[in-house]
């Protein structure tokens, strides 16, 4: 039974695309017989024709990718916008190499176990870039025999 004029007339009626009005099976017969507004809008009243929800966006595959970016997937070429540098800044890996090292030598001057003068040259072989990280700094320091 082809219904498809009721169901304009009532997606009109409800201010809804056609596709969202939902005809009770149970009462076909009575919307087949439904010829002017006034029936549609008497059926829509008793509840034989009505709109069915919206339909939302599922973020369920988001919150999937979520956790997959999170645990360092879905970063490959392919996914990358920005230069190296523009993704991670150099100045900031420089100034997140360069505070420790430089934190880890005042605490070292504190301590007494370097004297002013090392400290000095260290301060500023780390300015130089002489040390990739703390355990660089470190090692170095004790194949000098400064650090025990």
């Amino acid at each position: 039974m082809k219904l498809d004029a009721k169901k304009r007339l009532a997606a009109e009626i409800l201010k809804v695309g056609v596709n969202r009005v939902w005809i009770d099976p149970s009462r076909i017969t009575d919307v087949s017989a439904a010829i002017t507004r006034e029936d549609i809008k008497r059926l829509i009243k008793q509840g034989a024709i009505r709109a069915k929800p919206e339909a939302g966006i599922s973020r369920g595959r988001l919150r999937v990718r979520k956790v997959k970016r999170k645990a360092g997937r879905r970063g490959g070429m392919g996914s990358r916008k920005g230069a190296r540098g523009a993704r991670s800044p150099r100045k900031a890996n420089w100034i997140k190499t360069v505070r420790p090292l430089r934190a880890r030598l005042k605490e070292l001057r504190k301590e007494g176990v370097i004297d002013q003068r090392q400290y000095r040259k260290l301060y500023l072989m780390v300015k130089g870039g002489s040390f990739r990280s703390k355990a660089h700094l470190n090692l170095y320091l004790k194949e000098k025999g400064i650090l025990k």
